[in-house]
């Protein structure tokens, strides 16, 4: 059984230099939630046992999941990055430079995500990770499962609902549209999932 004292540790664990630091305030000052320590380690973490080339990811906000995701990629590897707010890649453009990152490494494109999504290629991606508004998540899933190759992984920021996933008075919009998109990829065949606790719940899958 989680309790706090062991999730405190794992957050802990996963320490953040300054670079991760600063863009982390940066997106406090804007009012963004960004991935906390632990789940930025996770993405880490899968990027680099999948030795992922290609990345998609929903939600650039000022860099700090994108970070964590670079640093798990292939040295050759290009982090496509779609976010709606131009004034949030522009810092999130300086920060990927800080952290070492070439130009090269990243390809930022500005716009609606579901209005993106479709222009990106079949079956090449090797992680998708879907950072975006709850509403979304089940459209962004099912875009995942053809823009992914097989043995690619899905991982989607949330999956808790700020702890109202098990609750069953919790009956709101994004409540009732996480516990719908974690429903259908746990009873899809495409897909072998899981639920990572760390920060806001990770909703992770592989495509078979």
């Amino acid at each position: 059984m989680q309790t706090a004292q062991p999730l405190q540790f794992a957050e802990a664990y996963a320490a953040e230099d300054v670079v991760l630091q600063t863009a982390r305030g940066l997106a406090h000052e804007l009012g963004l939630d960004s991935v906390t320590p632990g789940a930025g380690s996770v993405l880490r973490l899968l990027a680099a046992a999948g030795n992922a080339k290609a990345v998609v990811e929903i939600g650039t906000g000022t860099g700090v999941s994108g970070v964590w995701l670079l640093r798990g990629m292939r040295p050759d590897g290009v982090l496509t990055t779609i976010d709606v707010e131009n004034e949030h890649q522009r810092i999130a453009r300086r920060i990927f430079l800080e952290a070492g990152f070439a130009t090269s490494r990243t390809r930022i494109i500005t716009g609606r995500a579901l209005d993106v999504l479709p222009r990106l290629a079949d079956g090449v991606y090797d992680l998708v990770f879907v950072d975006a508004d709850a509403t979304e998540f089940g459209a962004c899933a099912e875009a995942a499962l053809r823009l992914l190759r097989p043995g690619g992984v899905l991982v989607v920021n949330g999956a808790m609902a700020n702890g109202r996933i098990s609750d069953p008075a919790a009956r709101d919009v994004d409540t009732l549209t996480i516990r719908e998109t974690v429903r259908s990829v746990r009873e899809a065949e495409e897909w072998i999932p899981a639920v990572i606790p760390s920060g806001a719940g990770l909703l992770t899958a592989v495509k078979r």
